[in-house]
């Protein structure tokens, strides 16, 4: 049997560099050159099409930078604490851990001079 393909394998090899010329003016490719060019183009065209929602999400991640730093500031290293916990009120409890080593000290907030708004409310 490994004869018998071997044979058909040495008799295919000549029968298969005597393809026919393509036709003028049409470039000579085979299957995998053409799957090539249609994945590129799909995923050009899906790249084009999620590139705006994925600048929105860019532009609204920078915007969470300065608090997720000063959540990091305050919680230190996260090992130190347990899962996060939703009470029955919609709260979420994140509790130390037992034996941990004390959180850092608190970071300063900036001295708020007025927190009276234009309209006469007040911020909480």
């Amino acid at each position: 049997m490994r004869t018998a393909a071997l044979v058909l394998c040495l008799l295919a090899a000549p029968l298969a560099a005597q393809q026919p010329p393509a036709p003028s003016g049409q470039p000579d490719e085979d299957g995998f050159e053409l799957l090539g060019r249609g994945a590129r183009s799909l995923l050009q065209s899906f790249l084009g099409e999620i590139d705006p929602a994925l600048r929105q999400m860019q532009d609204g991640m920078q915007g969470l930078g300065p608090m997720l730093r000063d959540l990091a500031a305050l919680l230190g290293d996260v090992q130190h604490y347990e899962a996060p916990e939703r009470l029955p009120n919609g709260d979420i409890v994140i509790r130390r851990k037992t034996g941990a080593p004390p959180p850092p000290a608190r970071p300063q907030a900036p001295p708020e001079a007025d927190r009276t708004a234009p309209d006469g409310s007040i911020d909480l």
